[in-house]
């Protein structure tokens, strides 16, 4: 559909792309921003993917910045220039960026090609991400009216959409491209097991490739990925908690497909481009079925066979309802965090609207006697509320920019011999880019060429961002809270207590939404998914579990058969799955896997040491 949507764009109509997982949604704006004369406004949630496409850009010579909470004013202030008057194709800005006056002032002047709001379903109260800043995109129309707009997500029910167009203020000739939801090439299974590791153990062994294990918990990352390690198959574990330096290697490795399998927490994935990965496996249940589709869809974007599956026990439902319904605090518990954010940061009431800050959770609630789990929740809900925006991890590498033109530079190095070789130094290795942008540098990089340490050019870069020589930003690695209004009093928080309500109804009815998908066993699962997010279909995937079981039930002498054909076979030698399979040259594949599953769980078969079958009980 990304010729259809590109032309819709192009022509000039505001247009809506729901494209699954995999889909390629950033061509659809990125292809039609390049033939047109302006800049595009790319508006994005998420500063990870916002850093990785501006860096992608450009690699590929195209000219785009990004500009975030996190950010001092001073390099908010020189990005929007650049954007203004130094022919960027594509500025990226997270939402809360739009309600600020640095922002809205410049983009009074731009000459805007085009406006491309990514993960749009966050603009809905309805959807199972709502974030309040998106609301404020609809009056960028007010200054710039005829620049068409594109909304884009993978995952949006009926209802979103509506909402979509709705508070976007999209015209009447607006275009919805909408891409089935149905992946003819993944299977959709669900296995209720009381041992999850020996169930996973048996999928990485029948699944041969790449595979992306996700757990709730970061605890759960390393415990896991230490098992499979064990079993003999190379894994690694991602979560939030670990060191960018850290997560970029273990992420790059799997990519390169050095170790095979990653377990991870939902920290795990966006704007992740394998198209390879053979097999999703959740350990434990999604909060909702728009998160497990996209997670599960990171599965066979190449169009190969690939395998979505769930591993689910009776108590993991009780699990989940305690989870969400904790995600849910009352309004009294958020008057209280927010007053204790203002004392944390000591802010003056009606000051701070648009403030990023470095915010340790751990050490806050140390401070204020609060339990970590109960302040994060009431962080998202005061997020819902339009108060505050929260990075749970931001990382931004050391930046430098030259505040003086060349020619007071010299002058500057002329009379100040003890900064002259780190200043010549950063012009060898970084050039005259430092005088125009922000420029990411490693101070053990000018360290090592100037023969010094780490510690001494980070001095000395600092003494010269007092004296005004450069604007010198260290290097970020912490979460970022950005208070998106002023101080309020907490007495009056501008908090909508019926939409408080109303959240957790559809947060809980989404959570048993997905208690459904997973405990029911007699409709097709692609089905399920489909008919959630509103796409009627009559046609079964013949690929999931449930519908596999009806095969095998519609076969039954064809089953009995294949149960006899595989205990002799295994009586009289010893085979790998994929070995018998190859001997019996199945004319229904997954009917004999499920075979095969159903002849373990029930002892007749049995897997040895290294997952050869062998006979089990009589």
């Amino acid at each position: 559909m990304q010729q259809d949507i590109i032309d819709a764009v192009v022509n000039g109509h505001d247009t809506l792309a729901l494209l699954p997982t995999g889909g390629g949604k950033s061509i659809c704006f990125q292809v039609p921003a390049l033939m047109m004369e302006g800049v595009c406004i790319v508006i994005s949630p998420l500063i990870a993917l916002m850093k990785d496409q501006v860096e992608q850009l450009k690699k590929r010579d195209i000219l785009a910045v990004a500009v975030h909470s996190g950010m001092n004013r001073y390099e908010i202030d020189l990005h929007l220039n650049n954007a203004l008057y130094g022919g960027m194709k594509f500025l990226y800005v997270s939402p809360e960026r739009l309600q600020t006056d640095i922002f809205i002032e410049r983009f009074k002047q731009m000459k805007v090609a085009l406006i491309a709001v990514d993960e749009a379903h966050c603009i809905s109260q309805w959807g199972y991400d709502f974030r309040p800043p998106y609301l404020q995109i609809a009056e960028l129309r007010t200054w710039h009216p005829k620049v068409p707009i594109i909304a884009l997500t993978a995952s949006a029910t009926p209802q979103v959409c509506t909402d979509i167009i709705q508070k976007l203020s999209f015209q009447p000739s607006h275009k919805i491209f909408q891409k089935s939801f149905a992946r003819e090439n993944l299977s959709f299974v669900v296995r209720k097991n009381e041992s999850k590791e020996r169930k996973l153990l048996e999928i990485l062994t029948k699944v041969k490739g790449t595979a992306i294990v996700y757990v709730r918990s970061r605890k759960a990352t390393e415990a896991v990925s230490n098992m499979l390690n064990r079993s003999g198959i190379a894994s690694t574990y991602y979560h939030a908690g670990l060191s960018h330096a850290v997560r970029s290697k273990l992420q790059d490795d799997w990519i390169a497909n050095k170790v095979r399998v990653i377990v991870a927490t939902n920290a795990f994935g966006m704007g992740i481009d394998k198209p390879d990965v053979r097999v999703v496996v959740h350990l434990d249940l999604p909060e909702n079925l728009e998160a497990y589709y996209q997670e599960a869809g990171r599965a066979g974007r190449d169009g190969i066979r690939s395998f979505a599956a769930i591993l689910f026990q009776e108590a993991d439902a009780q699990d989940l309802q305690t989870k969400v319904e904790q995600s849910q605090p009352a309004f009294e518990f958020l008057q209280k965090i927010y007053q204790a954010l203002c004392n944390h940061f000591q802010l003056a009431m009606g000051s701070s609207g648009g403030e990023s800050y470095d915010f340790d959770l751990q050490h806050f609630c140390d401070r204020f006697q609060f339990f970590p789990g109960e302040v994060y929740h009431a962080l998202r809900k005061l997020e819902e509320s339009g108060l505050i925006t929260f990075n749970e991890s931001f990382y931004a590498p050391s930046r430098i920019h030259m505040s003086m033109d060349k020619g007071a530079l010299y002058q500057f190095q002329v009379a100040n011999e003890k900064f002259d070789p780190l200043i010549k130094m950063i012009l060898r290795l970084y050039g005259g880019e430092v005088f125009a942008d922000f420029t990411s540098i490693a101070e053990s990089y000018l360290a090592e060429g100037l023969k010094t340490s780490a510690k001494v050019i980070k001095e000395q870069l600092t003494h010269l961002d007092k004296l005004q020589v450069l604007a010198y930003l260290p290097l970020k690695e912490q979460p970022q809270l950005t208070f998106v209004l002023p101080r309020q009093d907490s007495q009056y928080l501008p908090v909508d207590k019926k939409l408080l309500k109303e959240r957790r109804d559809l947060i809980i009815g989404k959570m048993q939404a997905m208690l459904n998908y997973a405990s029911q066993d007699h409709r097709c699962r692609m089905q399920v998914i489909q008919e959630y997010f509103g796409e009627e279909t009559f046609d079964q995937c013949s690929l999931c579990d449930v519908c596999v079981d009806k095969r095998k039930k519609e076969n039954t002498q064809s089953v009995v058969e294949l149960r006899e054909e595989i205990i002799r076979l295994v009586k009289n030698q010893l085979f790998t799955v994929d070995e018998l399979e190859t001997r019996i040259a199945p004319a229904d594949t997954e009917l004999f896997v499920e075979v095969v599953r159903e002849l373990v769980e029930e002892g007749r078969i049995k897997y040895d040491e290294v997952w050869r079958l062998v006979p089990g009980k009589v």
